[in-house]
């Protein structure tokens, strides 16, 4: 007889998995049947919080946007706010220090702007003098220029002609210009080139300096490398010590601008013949105690003296940026 398979007494069958006994806890992440996770109670249930897709724009758009003006405006909050310290002292040295009948010494801001600088009958001879002053000016520093990179590398070239040549632009830096001008009015007269060698000799010594040292900087390791590869006086001067010395020459032009700016305005206070310049009207200014119109020329020299210093800044940037990377 064959013994048959009987089922057990509890009615399960021999083939149904045991499922895996778990307590319920109420606990998140707790399992009750077979790896399913509960849900939370009622009472412990929270909804996650999330930002809609315009929110979190207009949120973005608001932190970008100050960003941008902070950079565009950063770089003027400075000078700005120095504006405006200047202005608040001028108007206390009027009002507080100076007593009222002397006033007129230092007439307030408000006063200058619309006796002087809004009023075109007095505004226009400052421009036309002015431009006179910015003819002068540019054409002596060019000429500065020139002479003075020429003589740096001539200088460069030996050192017997250095130390021949290299005293005497020391020496005619350190001459008064001053001096100069009595001397300068006899031989050239009083009009328009006298003022282009005032401005030649006050803006001459830092091209030469400036440039000397320039092309004396180049690496010792360059030097013999173009000796190696037997490179001729030629070769290494233009291929290797005048670019080195780039960056210095652009300092030097720098500094030589403003001091052109200078030549010009002392040239138009010392030789009177033909149109007047800039420095001519602030001596008749001065000497008439027409303090409104001195304060607005006086404003206009250094605005241009400025815009002068700020265009040769601006193109030593981009020369030097695009020879040796960003600065």
């Amino acid at each position: 007889m064959s013994a048959e398979t009987r089922t057990p007494a509890t009615g399960t069958s021999p083939t149904a998995e045991t499922a895996t006994p778990s307590t319920v806890t109420g606990e998140p992440g707790t399992v009750t049947e077979a790896g399913a996770v509960p849900s939370r109670s009622a009472g412990a249930a929270s909804t996650p919080t999330t930002s809609s897709p315009g929110g979190s724009r207009d949120s973005r758009r608001r932190r970008v946007v100050p960003a941008a003006v902070r950079r565009a405006t950063g770089p003027a909050l400075p000078v700005l706010g120095a504006l405006g310290v200047a202005v608040g002292l001028w108007y206390a040295m009027t009002y507080l220090v100076l007593p009222e009948g002397r006033r007129f010494l230092l007439p307030p801001p408000h006063q200058v702007l619309t006796e002087s600088v809004l009023d075109w009958s007095k505004l226009e001879p400052m421009l036309v003098a002015l431009a006179l002053t910015a003819q002068v000016a540019l054409t002596g520093l060019v000429i500065a220029v020139v002479l003075g990179i020429s003589q740096a590398i001539l200088m460069s070239q030996a050192r017997w002609l250095e130390r021949s040549l290299y005293p005497y632009a020391v020496i005619l830096q350190t001459i008064p210009i001053l001096a100069l001008v009595p001397l300068i009015g006899l031989w050239f007269g009083f009009g328009f080139t006298s003022r282009v060698i005032v401005c030649v000799i006050i803006a001459l010594f830092p091209m030469i300096s400036n440039t000397l040292f320039g092309i004396q900087s180049a690496e010792p390791a360059a030097h013999d490398l173009f000796t190696l590869n037997k490179a001729t006086r030629a070769q290494r001067l233009w291929k290797l010590q005048m670019p080195a010395a780039v960056p210095s020459i652009f300092a030097g032009l720098k500094i030589s601008a403003g001091l052109a700016v200078i030549g010009a305005i002392v040239g138009d206070m010392f030789f009177r013949q033909g149109a007047p310049g800039i420095g001519s009207l602030l001596d008749v200014y001065r000497a008439r105690v027409e303090s409104e119109n001195l304060l607005t020329a006086i404003g206009l020299a250094s605005l241009f003296g400025v815009l002068v210093f700020a265009f040769f800044t601006a193109v030593d940037k981009a020369v030097l940026s695009r020879w040796y990377g960003k600065r």
